[in-house]
């Protein structure tokens, strides 16, 4: 038995209509995952499952998803331990947490698209690599920045945001 933690792309489903927390997790007992438990409203899930490669759990909740929701979105699976990781790799600890987020990504990023990133930053803005997935210290608010529009699937890969807020909450959520 292993602990998950996995992250919704997004939960809108259509204008409007956005995916309740109580049937995505209703969706992972279906699915047979154990224990299953939700962090505020942005598609944030931890749950226990039988041990299996990363790529599988990923594929089996997007597919549940699927046929649950009607729309297809990336989901990022982590160990309860990767989770662990990715929480202690945060290279800006000091900042605002809810200035501060992770592109948990899929597929590790490298330092050649930091340094494309880094070239899209406003003064003030910090960016880090640690294991593969982008922090970012965006020291204000980070819907006024031109940095978004290259944090995208298409630009960078699969991978989905969170603030630090909610990076530390999975963390006291694993405990549960």
């Amino acid at each position: 038995m292993e602990t998950y933690v996995a992250l919704l792309h997004s939960i809108v489903l259509s204008p409007g209509k956005r995916v309740v927390m109580a049937d995505l997790k209703a969706m992972a007992e279906g699915l047979g995952l154990r224990n299953a438990r939700t962090l505020v409203a942005t598609g944030n899930l931890v749950f226990d499952g039988e041990a299996a490669p990363l790529a599988e759990i990923e594929a089996r909740l997007e597919a549940g998803f699927r046929a649950r929701f009607g729309k297809h979105v990336d989901i990022i699976a982590r160990t309860a331990e990767g989770w662990k990781r990715l929480a202690a790799g945060n290279p800006f600890p000091e900042g605002n947490g809810a200035d501060v987020v992770v592109r948990a990504m899929r597929a590790p990023l490298d330092g050649k698209a930091l340094a494309r990133l880094e070239s899209h930053a406003t003064p003030g803005i910090r960016l880090a690599l640690s294991h593969g997935d982008l922090w970012i210290d965006f020291a204000a608010k980070p819907s006024e920045t031109k940095l978004l529009a290259h944090l995208t699937t298409k630009k960078l890969g699969i991978g989905t945001l969170r603030n630090a807020n909610t990076v530390n909450g999975l963390c006291a959520l694993l405990a549960r």
